[in-house]
């Protein structure tokens, strides 16, 4: 089975413009991400996708691999699909967020597994348990809620699930790292937007709402995605002081 690995990258950011360029410990962050993502064992290659020629040149002068794509994409799920078009021999695709400079190996890795065993699986995705309730009760950080097999029920930006008998279940949040089957996520851009999706603005619901499993890998791994500038200076202060 060949898996690739996916890095969307886009030049405009909201709260920290032109990130993928960031400096992280003397080099761009779209690079760190990439060299992180390339020590996977599971995946044939590491491509970052970008619609920005500055990303492009940045990833190779430090001897990445980069395509451009359109630049008219409405999700980073179509800018994915987009390249998984020009990898007819790859049976999985993983989708790793381009402002996850410390993205662990080994979680491409069990993402990867889940696919080898499990023969109908079509999508798979990360959580991590949550036991802050100022991130608890914050929209921008999006729970989840698996049943008994790993399988999700529910992605929110509200608490799920609500504590009415408080200690009962625990709460997950849910990290941004995909894993899809080729022909599912070819099949899963074309999808028309659900009345859940469109609520929440969370596209994963898309899958649920047309019938289709998640399977959630939960994971104690660290996650500082970097979204602003005392994101960046963490993430700075953490490369300085171990080996990546």
């Amino acid at each position: 089975m060949k898996s690739i690995c996916v890095i969307p990258a886009r030049y405009s950011s909201t709260r920290l413009p032109s990130k993928p360029l960031k400096d992280i410990c003397g080099k761009p962050m779209i690079c760190r991400v990439w060299e992180r993502a390339s020590r996977a064992k599971s995946v044939a290659e590491v491509i970052v996708a970008t619609d920005d020629e500055r990303i492009l040149q940045a990833v190779e002068k430090n001897f990445g691999r980069a395509i451009m794509t359109r630049a008219d994409h409405k999700t980073g799920t179509d800018r994915l699909a987009e390249v998984a078009e020009k990898f007819p021999d790859a049976d999985v695709v993983v989708n790793v967020q381009g402002d996850e400079p410390l993205i662990e190996p080994s979680l491409i890795d069990e993402l990867v597994a889940e696919f080898i065993s499990d023969k109908n699986l079509q999508m798979a995705t990360v959580a991590t348990e949550l036991t802050n309730v100022d991130e608890m009760n914050n929209p921008n950080d999006v729970k989840v809620v698996m049943d008994k097999n790993c399988d999700a029920l529910y992605f929110s930006r509200s608490l799920i699930p609500y504590p009415r008998n408080a200690g009962k279940a625990q709460v997950f949040k849910h990290i941004g790292i995909y894993a899809y089957r080729r022909n599912f996520l070819l099949a899963y851009a074309k999808m028309e937007p659900t009345p859940l999706e469109q609520s929440e603005s969370l596209e994963q619901l898309r899958a649920l709402e047309n019938g289709f499993k998640i399977r959630v890998i939960k994971s104690a791994c660290r996650f500082v995605g970097v979204d602003t500038e005392e994101d960046l200076k963490l993430v700075n202060e953490i490369y300085q002081r171990e080996e990546f």
